[in-house]
């Protein structure tokens, strides 16, 4: 059953779609895997650590937010799983845990950021490594796109734990302190929408989330279009601007941060 559901969960393409070149950086996880990892510095006050979804690798990922980088105001920290592209090891839920903790090890204490500027950004397989980092460390936010409350749940329905589940998210969010921004697609067929909204009812801090009326799990920033872009770098601003919570925030709360639904107009 564990490595059946290995291979049904992790899918990483067949062939990698990148070279690396002197513009990577290779990390080494706790367990001495090497990663590679692209850092899109724009001198920026906010580093965005992004996480990927399933069946890709930083190769699909790098062009788009080198555009989008600037367009949010942010630097993009964009690193890969044990696995998947040019890292070495296989693919498993630890690899992807351990490979998210050596990108921000490499962030806080070899360049020095500190933790409360750094934002996790996970989509779909990705919203995990998101999970677990954001409920290990403080950071500044965290944005889960087409997020799981667990991979059991996504596969067998259920809305309950069982044994060997994985990538719990709905039991991490509840220990994640910085504002959480959830966005889904009401129609996503991969991930139900019920999951964004069971992970937006279980978070501490968390700003009204983006629902994208009519969107899969595949297609939210096509649908979206503007609205999508205004809506992330809105709430990017939000945190840039955002002071230490005093400590009655740790109790469930809601940040007056307004979102919109999409209707897929531009």
């Amino acid at each position: 059953m564990g490595n059946a559901l290995k291979r049904m969960v992790f899918q990483p393409p067949s062939q990698p779609t990148y070279e690396c070149d002197a513009r990577y950086i290779w990390l080494a996880t706790r367990r001495q895997q090497r990663i590679p990892a692209f850092f899109i510095d724009r001198g920026a006050s906010i580093t965005v650590i992004f996480s990927h979804g399933n069946a890709e690798d930083i190769g699909m990922v790098i062009e788009y937010f080198t555009e989008v980088a600037t367009l949010w105001n942010c630097n993009f920290f964009i690193y890969e799983y044990v696995g998947y592209g040019r890292s070495s090891g296989r693919p498993s839920e630890q690899g992807v845990y351990d490979s998210i903790e050596a990108a921000y090890d490499y962030l806080t204490k070899q360049l020095g950021l500190p933790s409360t500027s750094l934002v996790a950004y996970g989509r779909s397989l990705g919203t995990g490594a998101s999970c677990h980092l954001a409920s290990r460390h403080r950071l500044a936010g965290m944005i889960l796109q087409s997020g799981l409350t667990s991979i059991h749940r996504v596969g067998l329905n259920t809305r309950f734990s069982l044994p060997g589940d994985m990538f719990c998210n709905i039991d991490k969010i509840t220990k994640v302190d910085c504002p959480v921004f959830v966005i889904h697609g009401t129609k996503d067929e991969i991930v139900p929408v019920h999951h964004g909204m069971e992970l937006y009812n279980k978070c501490r801090t968390s700003v009204t989330p983006y629902w994208v009326e009519g969107g899969g799990h595949n297609n939210l920033e096509l649908l979206g279009r503007r609205s999508f872009y205004e809506n992330v770098a809105r709430f990017l601003k939000f945190v840039r601007s955002r002071t230490p919570p005093p400590e009655e925030t740790r109790s469930q709360s809601r940040t007056p941060f307004l979102s919109s639904v999409s209707t897929g107009a531009a």
